[in-house]
């Protein structure tokens, strides 16, 4: 038991002493939001839409690790591997379809001028 709250005091300090809850907060929706704005911005590639859909999901992940880590709960943790898990399938599946794309279109420009 006194182990337990040694690892929750060290673990306080850590996220106290260096920077607050909330900063780590904004630090994953900002990563999230570049990833909106990446994909609502590009009207043309294809792979930069899928790096923007990436950020989304880590930022998404950093946010469930933050809370999991404050709140002393694994099952932020376990969020955020099935969230992987499920962001290296979309890569693979998109990188697949781009491949396709490319060979039948010669580009992978969406829209052609």
């Amino acid at each position: 038991m006194e182990l337990k709250k040694q690892k929750i005091k060290i673990k306080i300090m850590f996220i106290e002493r260096f920077v607050s809850f909330q900063e780590y907060i904004e630090i994953a929706f900002t990563v999230a939001a570049i990833g909106i704005l990446g994909i609502l911005s590009n009207k043309k590639n294809l792979l930069i839409s899928l790096i923007s859909v990436e950020m989304m999901f880590y930022g998404l992940n950093l946010a469930f690790l933050i809370i999991s880590l404050y709140l002393d709960d694994i099952k932020g943790e376990i969020a955020a591997i099935f969230v992987l898990t499920i962001a290296a399938a979309d890569s693979a599946l998109a990188l697949a379809l781009i491949t396709v794309f490319f060979k039948t279109r010669g580009s992978i420009e969406i829209l052609k001028n």
